[in-house]
C-alpha cells in the first residue's frame, strides 16, 4: 500500500532531530535536522502567540540566545525545551543544508 505524502511528512517529522543551531537575529535562529534540511524559526512570533512562566525569560533576546541543543530538542537554561518536531513544523525547513 502507498504512503501518502501526510504520512510520509508526519513519519520524518517524528524521527527528526535538531543537530544545531544558530543565532541569525534578535529571536531568529537558524535550525539545522538530521533530515539534512534548514528553516529559520522566529521566536518572537512564538512568544506572541504562546503564554507561561517558562517563556518570559526568553522575551528577553540576550536570554534567548542562551538556547541551545540537547537529545535533539531546542533547550534554555530554565528547563524549557521544544521538540524537533515542532520546531520543524514551525520552521517551514525545506533548505537542504550544505
Amino acid at each position: 500500500m502507498a504512503m501518502t505524502l501526510r504520512a510520509a511528512i508526519w513519519i520524518s517529522m517524528a524521527i527528526n532531530r535538531l543537530l544545531d543551531v544558530k543565532i541569525v537575529a534578535a529571536h531568529q535562529l537558524e535550525l539545522t535536522f538530521s533530515d539534512h534540511t534548514q528553516g529559520i524559526f522566529d521566536g518572537a512570533l512564538y512568544l506572541a502567540d504562546h503564554k507561561g512562566p517558562l517563556l518570559e525569560a526568553l522575551r528577553d533576546p540576550a536570554y534567548f540566545s542562551k538556547c541551545f541543543v540537547d537529545a535533539g530538542a531546542l533547550c534554555w537554561p530554565n528547563g524549557l525545551e521544544l521538540s524537533a518536531a515542532r520546531l520543524y513544523e514551525l520552521s517551514h525547513a525545506v533548505k537542504a543544508a550544505a
